[in-house]
């Protein structure tokens, strides 16, 4: 599994050059994906608030099949598959949309503009490693260019990690990219600014005061934080409060589809093993 998990200047009356033109995108279904997206981003761009329609547009997903690699291919393209999903291409579909519906553009050309935005390093797809493939990676890139905002240091209460990101190069067999001495050393450089890097999260046991479920909101993207040597995170969704518990919008690989989890989130993340999360929210 990848672990981003994109911008955010609008467009005035053209592409940049540097982007990637819609004609350039690989859909999985250019039929019935540029229709839904449309579809969808009109809806949303009526709701205001930033959470409510990101909340809004992870529901749309609900049931949607789960299906890991799809970012995959013997060239590195902007893909685009709204049939099945995983984890971060779910959460990056959703915080897309809801960036590009704030900005009042309802069209599939927008989103596909926007999605190379936040998939890449500095916005511009440039190969393999240009994709941001560590959640903190993409977190650093996306808050520098400010297309979201980090929320986790501000909560009630939080604590710091400190890890060394070097998960891809470390397991250069999980990743057939990383067979090419070229990619694998620019992979390399990629995590070099992550050595002993330094991030806030919520540990589990935190999460069920009341002060941290009310700072917490509906729509807020979360990354699961983890003991494992070399990554930050390994899971992604989005906050949905039900009877004022936490739960989690997910693509479940255990349900094999995106869910609304019917298990409270504290429960779910002991289950996994996971230590804390990460609070991402857009910046508008």
């Amino acid at each position: 599994m990848k672990y981003i998990l994109g911008t955010v200047f609008a467009i005035a009356t053209s592409i940049n050059c540097h982007a990637i033109l819609p004609s350039e995108a690989v859909f999985h279904n250019e039929a019935s994906d540029t229709t839904r997206i449309s579809e969808i981003l009109i809806k949303a761009a009526e709701i205001k608030n930033s959470q409510d329609r990101t909340l809004w547009i992870a529901e749309e997903f609900v049931g949607t099949p789960y299906a890991a690699g799809t970012l995959e291919g013997e060239e590195e393209l902007l893909r685009i598959n709204l049939d099945s999903m995983d984890c971060t291409t779910f959460a990056e579909t959703v915080i897309t949309m809801a960036y590009t519906a704030g900005e009042k553009r309802t069209s599939w050309r927008d989103y596909v503009y926007n999605l190379e935005r936040m998939r890449y390093r500095g916005g511009n797809i440039n190969g393999y490693t240009s994709r941001l493939h560590y959640f903190s990676d993409w977190v650093v890139d996306n808050v520098h260019r400010g297309n979201i905002k980090e929320v986790t240091s501000r909560m009630p209460v939080n604590d710091w990690s400190v890890k060394t990101i070097d998960f891809m190069t470390e397991n250069r067999e999980k990743y057939p990219k990383l067979a090419d001495q070229d990619e694998f050393e620019k992979m390399k450089n990629c995590e070099i600014g992550y050595k002993n890097h330094r991030f806030p999260y919520i540990k589990v046991s935190r999460l069920s005061s009341k002060d941290m479920v009310n700072a917490l909101q509906d729509g807020d993207l979360i990354a699961l934080t983890t003991k494992m040597p070399g990554l930050d995170v390994t899971h992604m969704g989005f906050i949905k409060k039900i009877d004022g518990n936490l739960h989690l919008i997910h693509a479940s690989s255990k349900k094999g589809k995106v869910i609304i989890d019917d298990t409270k989130l504290t429960d779910y993340m002991r289950k996994t093993g996971a230590t804390g999360i990460r609070v991402i929210r857009l910046a508008e």
